[in-house]
């Protein structure tokens, strides 16, 4: 029977979830779905590193929870669900970790350090070292010198000892990597105040979780060697079990070659679901962060991805994020959506908008049914629905032409084409798409020799109040004679 595959996401609940932990996310879940597909036992967990207790928030962690269930990475174990290694919110696990520090302090693996940074910045400059870190002053203290910063009242951190050497992994991505330890100084695994920080829950979780894949963004390659060392202690106490493979996802780069921080706008994940993406397009466009299901196709599923990803074909170089793409690649996405799914998902925006009302009287139901066919093929990000739609359902008090667009269409030559309009289709005896093609067709183009660019946008700005609108002669049979006549009389003045 074959190895089991675990992995995880631990995101911390401490603002606004980034893109990139989204992509870093999206890589595990196909990771472990691969994996089940291939006949494999392989679960995905998500678990809560909340032990910052400061800049850990209840809104942030909610907001995660709302950006998995919006995404579609449905967790198998962990946080809400459950599972055999709970509970999944750090905060949760002190215990476990106190007892974890017990026992490297028991099998001499860590030891307690009194210094201040100060202090250790002022010996690093006094010596002329160029290694950044602990300088491990602290390692063999005499019993005098533990009473005497004992006497100052001091607390001590408790400090991992980094074995001399170096540290070789097989990365999943990278390949080979290695580390001199020397330039990786002892670290702290806890506060003075005894609380433990993320160099100790990371690895005791994935330890006592069974985590046999840790698939994570380059930006904490250099912890990996800490990582590796305290993992081989607590195999030595009875911890653990297995280390896991270790692979390092290529940074997600911004503006100007940098990497994308949570002070950048297109940073913020949420953003995208209240911007009008679609999930299917936001996880599309991150999936090209660092891989491809082939060299000339872009636009997949993520069942799609499922079926096709391979941690080996991860490309290890910096992946930009190009606003511009994602919109593209989200737009291909909506296209495939039927129109009515598009229909069902752009309902929240209406509402939120109060084109329709919630719920959706039956009349407003009705002409939602009888417009979306208009404009699914328009519609390149949910939000714009409301704009694009709202002419059809407000009220004629409350219609508006934009100001913009009245000034750039609704010139004297434009007024002129409407003037023409209402006359040709104010007698019409069938109110329909047809008939007012024709009319329209035959009076502004073939009579007055108008462009149809020319003959039709003025109509259509009196029409909906945009330039941009759902076709212009379906509009009006949806709004009805009545109400476009009015309107093209309004447009006069």
């Amino acid at each position: 029977m074959s190895t089991p595959v675990r992995v995880r996401m631990a995101p911390s609940p401490t603002g606004s979830p980034h893109v990139g932990l989204v992509r870093t996310a999206l890589f595990n879940f196909a990771f472990a779905r691969h994996a089940a597909l291939q006949g494999q036992d392989a679960t995905f967990v998500l678990r809560i590193e909340d032990t910052d207790k400061e800049r850990s928030t209840e809104e942030s962690y909610q907001a995660i929870l709302d950006l998995f269930r919006w995404i579609g990475l449905d967790w198998d174990e962990g946080v809400e669900k459950g599972g055999p290694y709970g509970p999944y919110r750090q905060s949760e696990r002190g215990d476990l970790y106190r007892d974890v520090l017990a026992k490297l302090a028991a099998s001499s693996h860590t030891y307690e350090c009194f210094c201040t940074n100060e202090e250790v910045d002022a010996r690093r400059k006094a010596s002329g070292s160029k290694v950044m870190g602990y300088d491990g002053f602290c390692r063999d203290l005499s019993a005098e010198q533990r009473a005497a910063f004992e006497a100052e009242g001091r607390a001590p951190l408790v400090r991992f000892r980094m074995p001399d050497g170096s540290i070789t992994w097989d990365d999943l991505v990278r390949g080979d990597v290695t580390f001199d330890t020397t330039h990786v100084p002892d670290f702290a695994l806890c506060r003075a105040n005894g609380d433990p920080l993320y160099t100790l829950t990371a690895p005791v979780d994935d330890a006592t979780m069974h985590i046999t894949h840790v698939l994570r963004g380059e930006d904490l390659l250099s912890s990996t060697p800490r990582q590796i060392a305290l993992f081989e202690a607590l195999k030595a106490i009875g911890v653990a079990e297995e280390t896991p493979a270790y692979g390092h996802l290529p940074y997600v780069m911004g503006e100007g070659n940098k990497k994308l921080s949570k002070r950048d706008p297109q940073a913020h994940a949420l953003a995208y679901r209240d911007q009008g993406f679609i999930p299917e397009g936001l996880m599309n466009y991150l999936a090209l962060l660092g891989w491809a299901i082939a060299a000339d196709r872009d636009v997949f599923s993520l069942e799609e991805m499922v079926e096709a990803f391979d941690i080996k074909d991860v490309n290890p170089n910096p992946a930009r994020f190009d606003l511009k793409k994602a919109d593209a690649i989200n737009t291909s996405q909506m296209r495939r959506l039927s129109v009515e799914e598009i229909t069902h998902r752009v309902l929240p925006f209406l509402k939120d908008a109060g084109v329709v009302g919630d719920p959706v009287g039956d009349a407003d139901a009705r002409l939602l049914e009888l417009a979306m066919p208009l404009v699914a093929e328009r519609i390149n990000k949910l939000s714009e629905a409301p704009a694009m739609l709202g002419f059809l359902f407000v009220d004629e008090a409350d219609f508006a032409i934009d100001p913009d667009d009245a000034a750039k269409l609704l010139t004297e030559d434009g007024l002129g084409v409407v003037r023409a309009a209402l006359e040709a289709v104010e007698g019409l005896k069938q109110w329909s798409t047809a008939a007012i093609q024709d009319a329209l067709q035959a009076t502004l183009v073939d009579e007055l020799g108008l462009k149809p660019r020319n003959a039709f946008g003025p109509v259509r700005v009196a029409i909906s109040g945009r330039r941009v609108s759902p076709p212009l002669f379906e509009s009006m049979e949806l709004l009805g004679r009545d109400r476009s006549l009015s309107r093209l009389r309004g447009a006069l003045g």
